[in-house]
């Protein structure tokens, strides 16, 4: 006989439940007293978003665009100086960056060729891909709905957003576990708490990618990053050599400061503005209330025993990584930043939920053959057709916009207008990040985007006096913020997908509007953190980070 839900998850659902009946209308949600000036304007950016087109057709209307623009700037010649000095790599001739029109032979015989390579090159597909195909066995084995579960009934009510959020940030050090993984967990979560899953999944996204420049870690970006960051500052001083820890003190901070404010604004705006959670909006077999029933015995034992694997294959991987002799240690430096680990995380990823999915599939009884095993894997597989779609025309979007040079051509236009501001001060940082912002909504990959600005950014910031350290920590607050509002970021397709299972009618601008409050009050605080932090007292970004250059 089965053991009576908890008392007070009961009277949660029972709440929930009553609050539903009493719903007659959309807003009804929010009571008039407390619909703020600022809850209306989110409803407005969410009314001008959703009168967008499907997501889909919006990458291939800008793909499209980029192709009519490009013709339109190669026409009438549009160039702009190219601030790289003779001799730098990927500079021109004649020292422009020139408008490449895709609207001529040369431009058609290029979309055609590549057309099939930049679907199946784009970097987010293999990896949801592969990722998913392990969560797959651990969602179909029950693994992950009893382990939700097991959290939901033991985890005081009050610390589950903190916790979230938290568990976002720290995940970007390895970002595909957050996407896959973290952001849909954490709706499953709150529907089980009878609260609204979009509001778990919003706690998650502004953790993972909001926060994607915080943590307690150095991740694998991070390298990536200051690689660029070296080659740029060495335009200007040959010699100059950037680690992959320069930002490490910041991030550490960062990352305290973006769980409570990100949880802040989860309670305080987010969740009262989207209401009580309406299943009939959702997909046909998407969870109910009912995952908050408790654990029986053999789903308990099969947690036991799939918790034996996890520290078993988590003890396989430290074996790999932590002794000096760690197999997936750089095997030139003895690295681990470098190293196969990080760059093969996403096949660790695999294995870390097919072995404890397995395990616990053959102690409960849902796994009984391989072909069990096989069926998990199709099923996760099945619930990314919209994505596949979607990073089909993704994909060509941002090959298109790199082969135009309209990227750079707009980075080196905002330059010259922080140049011809004559702002030289500290004050400089407010306008490079906003502008940091802006390309961010257009080019959502963190490291082409900084390939791209790093160039122009860099040398112009390190010849009023500021190190490359510095500017890299400031480009990551601008990076970060506008991840989770605009579309061109890699998985923006993906967050929609996983949104629109829990409510048919979602737009982009409902996601949008349901990030925004995190993207202002990130962006106003994180600025005013690195203010504090690097100039007031007088902090180092990182371990051997100074905050000033001296040519």
């Amino acid at each position: 006989m089965e053991n009576p839900p908890r008392p007070d998850v009961e009277d949660e659902l029972i709440a929930a439940e009553e609050a539903q009946e009493a719903r007659h209308d959309p807003e009804a949600d929010i009571p008039e007293a407390r619909r703020t000036a600022f809850t209306r304007f989110l409803d407005v950016v969410e009314w001008l978003g959703n009168l967008l087109p499907h997501p889909v057709t919006l990458f291939a209307l800008f793909a499209l665009g980029v192709v009519v623009v490009s013709g339109i700037a190669g026409f009438f010649d549009v160039s702009v100086a190219d601030p790289r000095p003779e001799g730098a790599a990927g500079r021109s001739p004649d020292g422009r960056i020139e408008a490449i029109s895709l609207m001529n032979g040369d431009g058609l015989r290029m979309i055609v060729e590549n057309l099939v390579s930049n679907f199946v090159m784009f970097v987010p597909l293999g990896t949801v891909l592969v990722a998913l195909l392990g969560v797959g066995v651990a969602e179909g084995s029950g693994l992950l709905s009893a382990a939700i579960r097991g959290i939901v009934l033991s985890a005081p009510r009050r610390l589950i957003v903190v916790a979230i959020v938290f568990a976002g940030v720290i995940s970007n050090t390895a970002s595909e576990v957050g996407y896959v993984v973290l952001i849909p967990l954490a709706a499953v979560i709150f529907l089980a708490l009878g609260r609204h899953p979009l509001v778990g999944m919003a706690a998650a996204f502004a953790g993972v990618s909001g926060g994607y420049s915080a943590n307690l870690l150095i991740g694998t970006v991070d390298p990536l990053l200051a690689g660029i960051t070296q080659e740029a500052a060495q335009l200007i001083d040959p010699g100059y050599t950037v680690h992959a820890a320069v930002n490490w003190y910041f991030m550490i901070v960062s990352t305290f400061f973006i769980t409570l404010v990100g949880s802040w604004v989860t309670l305080r705006i987010v969740e009262p503005k989207l209401g009580t959670y309406d299943p009939s909006h959702a997909e046909e077999g998407v969870e109910d209330e009912s995952a908050a029933e408790p654990l029986t015995a053999g789903e308990k034992k099969g947690l036991l025993w799939a918790g034996l694997a996890v520290l078993v294959v988590s003890g396989l991987f430290a074996l790999s990584i932590v002794p000096e002799w760690g197999v997936l240690r750089n095997p030139e430096t003895g690295e681990v930043l470098r190293s196969p680990f990080l760059n093969g995380i996403v096949a660790l990823i695999f294995v870390f939920f097919l072995v404890p999915g397995v395990v616990y599939g053959v102690v409960t009884g849902s796994v009984r053959s391989d072909r069990d095993v096989v069926d998990g894997m199709a099923s996760a597989m099945s619930t990314l057709g919209l994505y596949i779609v979607l990073v089909f025309f993704a994909a060509q979007f941002v090959a298109f916009f790199g082969w135009t040079n309209l990227g750079g051509i707009t980075a080196v236009t905002g330059a010259d207008f922080l140049i011809s501001a004559g702002i030289t001060g500290p004050a400089i940082f407010i306008p490079f990040i906003l502008i940091c912002c802006f390309v961010n909504l257009m080019l959502g990959s963190a490291s082409a985007q900084w390939a791209v600005t790093a160039p122009i950014f860099v040398p112009m910031l390190m010849l009023i006096g500021y190190s490359p350290e510095v500017i890299q920590a400031a480009y990551r607050i601008g990076d970060s913020t506008t991840n989770i509002i605009t579309p061109m970021m890699s998985y923006f397709g993906l967050i929609l997908a996983f949104a629109a299972r829990y409510d048919k009618r979602l737009g982009i601008g409902t996601v949008v509007a349901m990030m925004l409050p995190y993207t202002i009050f990130f962006l106003i605080g994180w600025v005013m953190l690195f203010y504090l932090w690097v100039f007031v007292l007088g902090m180092p970004v990182g371990p051997e980070a100074p905050t000033f250059y001296t040519p």
